[in-house]
């Protein structure tokens, strides 16, 4: 049977077809910001993209339905296409959740859409760059370890060797994500061993969750492709640092396009406006509980100390202050101004909770006129517990149980993930939690074992 489609969708099917793709893919994020799909024969993209898809929730990790439930069904974003770079005969579609036709409460791209479409009620759009950092590796005698046997240097950042022995690779990456209009600027070999970063140009914040949901899965590909495996742990190796992804964000009039956080003369030094550091205050306050979502795992807050790593500080925050073009704050303003950077965040992260996430924070500091404060300029990590008591300066979240407590507790959490996903996250990670918490590591064994 032949389907009748809307002129704009054959268009979108002859397109494909010319392209060689063969097969639609009709992918959502459970509660990591992992893809789930289905494909389906490209003479089914209409069905496809009227919601024919069905999806059991209760099989998936944050799809929070009982067995009973009735199935939810994806519905395809025509925006979102992307053909796969390295398998060509099938084309990728982010999805938002539908269930009994109307839009599911905790699908993870709606909940973004929600907090956008708060921001665009206040006159507001919402960009956002996401700095990629990762590790490539390979296994030798069971252990993980660089591609490159000369990616050894104690401070191997910007090392241009190790960038030139994994170039085959590293291009591949760059090249691919090029190809699909993402303006790579800049690439290089970060401060780990094994460890590199892709920046690319920011966009709005749901095409920026979708890409960075969708870099994930290519960068597994490609690695796998050359015979090694893409880590998106947070801190895999105990003595080098981990994998941020830095949320760089700035809010811009809906009607002009004018980025709303730039201001020359500001009398602060940062280039920032009055908006820009409303926008810090409203994140500041809720700090702990937006830390849950960026840093989601574990071993995130292996990452979230000051040092740790070979080459000395580890670069990653620890206090909520914000400063300047010092990056020992949780949040900084570069110094070009105009936007403002969240250091916190990993790349473990969900984009879509976090984006959503932080966006209502800032919003509530702008609704309500807070102010920040002066920023920080000197090293944080220099301080000493005193000190910082006396500024008033907390600690982000220490572990994962802190910050799924804070999570809990905060009013925000609720409000913009909506009852069922807020309880469904906070169940799910305070598991994860407890069954880390139970686990006899190696280290206790060592140490105590015989040592009594």
């Amino acid at each position: 049977m032949t389907e009748t489609l809307t002129p704009e969708l054959q268009t979108l099917k002859n397109t494909l077809e010319s392209k060689g793709v063969k097969y639609a893919l009709a992918s959502f994020a459970d509660i990591h910001g992992m893809c789930k799909a289905k494909s389906v024969p490209l003479s089914h993209l209409g069905q496809m993209m009227a919601g024919s898809e069905l999806f059991t929730g209760a099989a998936l990790d944050g799809v929070p339905q009982d067995v009973s439930d009735e199935e939810v069904a994806t519905h395809p974003d025509p925006d979102s296409v992307t053909i796969l770079p390295w398998n060509s005969e099938f084309a990728w579609f982010a999805s938002d959740l539908y269930l009994k036709g109307e839009p599911f409460e905790a699908c993870c791209r709606g909940i973004l859409k929600r907090s956008l479409a708060a921001a665009a009620e206040m006159g507001f759009s919402f960009n956002l760059g996401i700095e990629t950092e990762f590790f490539i590796l390979k296994e030798e005698e069971g252990k993980p370890v660089p591609v490159s046997d000369r990616d050894t240097l104690a401070k191997p950042c910007y090392d241009l060797q190790g960038l030139l022995d994994n170039y085959t690779w590293v291009t591949e990456i760059v090249e691919a994500m090029n190809s699909l209009g993402w303006d790579v600027y800049s690439f290089d070999h970060e401060d780990g061993n094994g460890q590199f970063e892709t920046d690319f140009a920011y966009c709005d914040a749901l095409k920026m969750a979708d890409r960075f949901t969708f870099f994930r899965l290519m960068v597994k590909e490609i690695a796998r492709k050359h015979g090694f495996f893409a880590t998106f742990m947070p801190k895999p190796f105990v003595n080098r640092t981990g994998s941020g992804a830095h949320y760089n964000m700035s809010l811009a009039d809906l009607k002009t396009g004018d980025n709303l956080f730039y201001d020359p003369n500001d009398a602060r030094g940062c280039k920032l406006s009055k908006l820009g550091y409303q926008f810090i205050a409203g994140i500041l306050r809720h700090a702990p509980a937006i830390c849950a979502v960026i840093a989601p795992t574990v071993n995130s807050y292996k990452r979230l100390i000051a040092r740790g790593s070979m080459s000395g500080f580890t670069w990653a925050p620890i206090y909520v202050c914000y400063g300047n073009n010092n990056r020992t704050n949780m949040l900084r303003i570069p110094l070009a101004g105009g936007r403002v950077e969240c250091r916190a965040a990993d790349i473990s992260t969900n984009p879509y909770l976090g984006a959503a996430m932080i966006l209502a924070a800032g919003l509530e500091g702008i609704r309500e006129q807070l102010d920040p404060g002066e920023p920080h300029t000197e090293n944080m990590y220099n301080y000493s517990l005193e000190q910082l008591a006396e500024m008033g300066i907390q600690f982000l979240p220490r572990n994962l149980g802190e910050a799924i407590a804070a999570f809990a507790s905060d009013p925000l959490s609720e409000k913009v993930m909506g009852s069922l996903m807020a309880k469904t996250f906070t169940e799910f990670k305070s598991q994860e939690w407890q069954e880390y918490h139970n686990h006899v590591s190696d280290w206790e064994i060592q140490r105590y074992l015989k040592f009594f």
